[in-house]
């Protein structure tokens, strides 16, 4: 399996985990989030993340299974 580095642009000030599963497409529903993050390896900055609210702000690092997103505030 082919490992990525994404940059996951926001306009807000922040982005929830559930939030950035769903764009990411790894779920289709928040209601699926939970599962998700009790059943893969889910990091933040380098620890281990449950939350499916947990706030993403930019330059916050997650890593997915070994696939990395960088989140980064969209210059208007």
């Amino acid at each position: 399996m082919t490992k990525t580095t994404t940059e996951i642009e926001i306009k807000t000030d922040h982005l929830e985990l559930q939030q950035l599963l769903k764009i990411v497409g790894l779920i289709s529903t928040g209601g699926e989030a939970k599962i998700y993050l009790a059943q893969h390896d889910v990091k933040v900055n380098g620890e281990k993340e449950n939350r499916r609210g947990r706030k993403l702000f930019p330059h916050d690092v997650v890593t997915i299974e070994g696939n990395v997103y960088t989140i980064n505030k969209k210059c208007s």
